[in-house]
């Protein structure tokens, strides 16, 4: 039990460490290898054509903007 606690104390030091950094550095997180545009990928999916899921994705938000312009033409103020 006390090598849990020890454990656990010693993570608890570590992250208010990194916190304590993090607010006197005033810098956001940043990731280290650069994600997947490093490797010279521009997306996730490399598929030409979207998935059925993206195409619902992309026909529901096309709807929710026609409806926030048809919402900006026929507000009042």
């Amino acid at each position: 039990m006390s090598t849990f606690i020890l454990a656990f104390g010693f993570f608890l030091l570590m992250v208010l460490a990194m916190a304590v950094g993090y607010i006197l550095q005033k810098k956001t997180i940043a990731g280290s290898c650069g994600g997947l545009g490093a490797l010279g990928i521009s997306k996730a999916c490399d598929c030409p054509e979207p998935c059925d899921r993206k195409k619902a994705r992309m026909e529901r938000e096309e709807k929710r903007q026609e409806k926030i312009k048809e919402w900006q033409n026929n507000k009042i103020l």
